[in-house]
């Protein structure tokens, strides 16, 4: 049986589409290895599913200040070290890697091995990650509409990111019953990522005054450590309760986003691709500290390509009226909804599963390029 190597660990958005990656070659009758960070909730993520194999890849984010960059450097040899023995193991067809600070030390030990190697950008705009490894992959899956410099046509592929089998569009009634939600009442969903937001979370208590007055009942996933997690009951104009339910993380995003009426959320590339295929409206606030100001690009196209707004994190003090017009605009959110399924790439996974098993077949050569740290 053929195996691959999918690193995909740090966050939610490099993890998930790895395990959706990783279900498309299972069900293909290939053999995966998913190699993940140490971090808590990559930890959460692999107990959901004990049918795939994971193995944790010692890794540190890139940093310039010396202590930071020393520990990077030390992680980056024990990685390179533990993917060597991986890779002498489990003797890979091909490495995928979907960026962030866990990809590194696996590709490089790949490229050094003779591995095919593959990686997948899911941001508007292409990180460390995908324009330094890049140079030593078979291949290079970008968005849509997404050029990368110095790219050769023979390396680079357009395909969307993959979700997640159980990510799909659900009964709302059962969809708010499964969070304790009343599903005739309006739904507002604020998350911040698998990292969370302390900004939105802030912002959202605030407001909740508000949203209750009017009806609007608010689930809000706050990241872990990032607050209580707690169920409230605020009174409606009419004094009847209105719920409004923090958690730190949710296991079931499917019925998260189907309960929604509307989503205000930050703008990361595995966020949006759940929206649209969940057809769930949302008004974007991208972070506005992520790298090469990615979030604000990944914005920007979702909204041009009409699947809800975009708002600066400096114009909060707009959210909620905004947030409160739109929950309650049924033609606007109809509108916007159909943007999302035309956003939506349902086929992205079986392109990228076509496309990688041309890389192990015989004749198929690696690409050497040079490489930087820079």
């Amino acid at each position: 049986m053929k195996h691959y190597l999918v690193c995909c660990g740090g966050t939610g958005g490099h993890l998930a589409p790895g395990i959706a990656l990783a279900e498309g070659l299972v069900s293909r009758g290939y053999g995966v290895t998913l190699l993940v960070s140490e971090k808590s909730i990559d930890a959460r993520l692999r107990a959901k599913y004990p049918g795939l194999k994971f193995a944790a890849l010692p890794a540190a984010p890139y940093a310039r200040d010396p202590v930071r960059l020393a520990r990077f450097l030390w992680q980056l040899w024990r990685g390179l070290r533990f993917s060597r023995r991986l890779i002498r193991a489990r003797r890979p067809a091909v490495i995928v890697g979907f960026g962030g600070f866990t990809t590194g030390a696996v590709v490089l030990a790949g490229w050094l091995s003779g591995v095919p190697v593959a990686l997948h950008e899911a941001n508007r705009v292409p990180g460390r990650a995908t324009r330094q490894l890049g140079r030593l992959a078979r291949r290079v899956y970008l968005p849509p509409g997404v050029a990368l410099a110095g790219m050769p046509d023979r390396v680079r592929r357009h395909a969307a990111l993959p979700v997640r089998i159980e990510i799909a569009r659900r009964s709302r009634a059962q969809s708010c019953a499964s969070l304790g939600l009343d599903p005739a009442r309006k739904v507002l969903v604020v998350l911040g990522g698998s990292q969370g937001a302390t900004a939105l979370n802030a912002w959202v208590r605030r407001e909740l005054p508000a949203f209750a007055a009017a009806g609007v009942q608010v689930c809000c996933i706050t990241g872990p450590g990032k607050g209580p997690e707690e169920r409230l009951s605020l009174p409606d104009a009419a004094g009847r309760p209105v719920a409004a339910v923090f958690v730190a993380f949710s296991d079931d995003m499917a019925a998260v986003l189907s309960a929604a009426d509307l989503v205000v959320s930050r703008a990361g590339a595995g966020t949006i691709a759940e929206l649209a295929r969940c057809a769930t409206p949302a008004i974007l606030v991208p972070f506005p500290h992520a790298a090469d100001n990615h979030q604000r690009a990944n914005a920007a196209w979702f909204a041009r390509e009409g699947g809800g707004l975009v708002l600066e994190q400096t114009e909060l003090d707009q959210l909620g009226p905004l947030a409160l017009a739109l929950v309650n605009d049924e033609q606007r959110l109809a509108r916007f909804r159909i943007g999302l399924r035309n956003l939506d790439r349902p086929g992205a996974l079986g392109l990228i599963l076509d496309d990688l098993e041309t890389l192990h077949q015989p004749g198929s050569a690696t690409v050497a390029m040079p490489f930087t740290l820079a």
